[in-house]
């Protein structure tokens, strides 16, 4: 039976995205845990560890989304494993997640002067040490733009989860398209609830900047 479209299917597409919300932070924790070394690994003075790193960051950036979302969602069944939608929705947007942001993350860090990297030598740091103290808290204030510009378009892309059936607010909104058969008040609503998420982080960030600013 066709229903309207009413206040209870807003709070529906409101609680749904939630996951929408999960499902890009933990992309983005476990993904900029792994980017971090990637981009560390592209920059080392040692080319086996550069052509790993970017052998990986080709990989990941040039197969699509929806195809690694098929391999972890229904390709280990072959196998016998059976991985759930969150599992396979949290991998395979982490990945994707970790390739990008290394090549963010890596242009901030080779954006530094190289008169920071000798200053620093020449105080006794090592290496690590010079990465830690000095060259990555130059670069963060360098990459907070494009990451945040890079965690909008995360979190339109999960959006591709609902091909695997994981309800987030895409797929809650064809649900609800389903059974209301009103598709502007639906789409509309969930486009809002996008955009107001979006919206947000990029006020965020723009605060961030200001105070990392006063704070220089």
């Amino acid at each position: 039976m066709i229903r309207e479209f009413g206040f209870d299917d807003v709070l529906f597409l409101l609680l749904a995205a939630r996951w929408t919300i999960l499902l890009t932070l933990a992309a983005m924790a476990i993904g900029g845990a792994v980017a971090l070394v990637v981009a560390i690994l592209r920059i080392v003075p040692f080319r086996p560890a550069n052509w790993l790193a970017i052998g990986y960051i080709n990989l990941v950036q040039g197969t699509p989304i929806l195809g690694q979302l098929f391999i972890f969602f229904f390709g280990f069944s072959v196998f016998g494993w059976n991985v759930g939608a969150w599992t396979a929705a949290v991998t395979t947007f982490s990945i994707y997640a970790s390739a990008y942001l290394a090549e963010i993350w890596r242009g901030g860090l080779q954006s530094v002067p190289k008169t920071q990297w000798e200053s620093s030598a020449a105080l006794g740091l090592n290496y690590l040490q010079r990465l830690r103290y000095v060259i990555i808290p130059q670069a963060v204030r360098i990459n907070i733009p494009p990451t945040v510009g890079f965690l909008v378009q995360l979190v339109k892309n999960t959006s591709l989860a609902s091909v695997i059936g994981f309800v987030e607010l895409s797929r809650a909104g064809q649900m609800l398209n389903n059974a209301t058969f009103a598709p502007m008040a639906v789409y509309l609503t969930v486009a809002a609830i996008y955009f107001v998420i979006c919206f947000s982080l990029s006020r965020a960030s723009q605060r961030l900047e200001g105070r990392i600013h006063v704070a220089r």
